[in-house]
């Protein structure tokens, strides 16, 4: 018979993560409700058999599990939580749930900011700022800023972050293509939403593809060289996902090549970037450190689904919210 999972005045909660000050949001909230915080992997090792509860993404690794005992549930701070072993997660009984949905607003934004970056040249812009250079209007019509009404976004991953992606972009009058594994489900405002398998009509259509899908073994390199080559010389690829979902090299290839006109990037393959990789200084890429989803909010969003599921947990509840297993 399983253990019954800890009572809400006893369990112990551990915040895993470089950067985000989960514990003091959640001390803010008076839950009553033990937690700490720990800022690297040498330290959580050290307390791993002090929690019950760890509510972590980039710092986890599965050398973690045998130092703790006691660990019943992970809290995902992200959307995505490919880097756990589900199967043995299961092995051991640890319920995972993750943030699906914690970041919509911060990443839907953080989208249109790079598209915007890529369509007004902002990126030319801060550079002539700097400068002290006032730009001249521009003769030649394919090499000035554009507008985005009337042309076709293409989602692919028509979850919480992609509805949201698209809602905004049928504010700027753009027609919407998604994908989504069951199109029935879609909630998003787009104009047409098809399965996976039919993304080549995404590939050909779209003036700007955006992807917010999940890393998995169908969405690995989903970017390549072909279909890249099926994309219109004038589209942008906008990648809000991971970076595993593109094939870097040929995505470098066909931006200096002229196959597509240009990226904006939160993820890459390798984060941080490595120095000597030209998407540094390609002047038709804009790049960010994977943070288009942080906001001044995000602590509290993450706190908000940590303290349902530790609600659902503690009653007995079968199911979790964002339940993974």
């Amino acid at each position: 018979m399983a253990t019954p999972f800890p009572s809400k005045d006893s369990v112990r909660i551990c915040f895993a993560h470089v950067a985000y000050a989960l514990h003091h949001t959640l001390q803010k909230r008076n839950t009553g409700i033990s937690s700490f915080q720990v800022w690297d992997t040498d330290s959580l090792q050290a307390r791993a058999a002090d929690l019950d509860v760890l509510v972590i993404s980039g710092l986890w690794n599965n050398d973690i599990l045998p130092h703790a005992p006691n660990l019943r549930f992970i809290q995902s701070i992200g959307a995505g939580y490919d880097q756990f072993s589900l199967d043995e997660l299961r092995s051991r009984g640890i319920r995972l749930a993750n943030a699906s949905g914690v970041n919509k607003n911060a990443v839907s934004e953080h989208t249109f900011s790079l598209i915007l970056s890529l369509t007004r040249h902002l990126k030319s812009g801060a550079r002539h700022q700097s400068d002290h250079f006032w730009r001249g209007m521009i003769s030649e019509i394919l090499k000035r800023e554009d507008e985005l009404a009337g042309k076709t976004m293409g989602i692919v991953g028509m979850g919480a972050i992609g509805s949201r992606v698209a809602k905004i972009a049928k504010a700027f009058d753009m027609t919407v293509l998604a994908t989504k594994r069951n199109p029935a489900t879609a909630e998003g405002p787009a104009d047409k939403v098809v399965t996976p398998d039919q993304v080549d009509e995404l590939l050909s259509q779209s003036d700007v593809l955006v992807l917010t899908c999940s890393l998995n073994d169908q969405t690995r390199n989903l970017i390549n060289a072909d279909s890249l080559s099926r994309m219109k010389p004038t589209a942008y690829l906008v990648n809000m996902a991971r970076g595993g979902c593109v094939d870097e090299a040929a995505l470098i290839d066909a931006l200096n090549e002229g196959v597509i006109a240009g990226a904006g990037l939160d993820v890459v393959g390798q984060e941080p970037l490595p120095d000597d990789s030209l998407l540094w200084d390609m002047d038709n890429v804009v790049l960010t450190p994977h943070t288009g989803g942080e906001t001044q909010a995000y602590e509290d969003n993450v706190v908000d689904i940590l303290l349902e599921n530790v609600e659902r947990l503690t009653s007995g509840q079968p199911d979790l919210y964002n339940q993974v297993i």
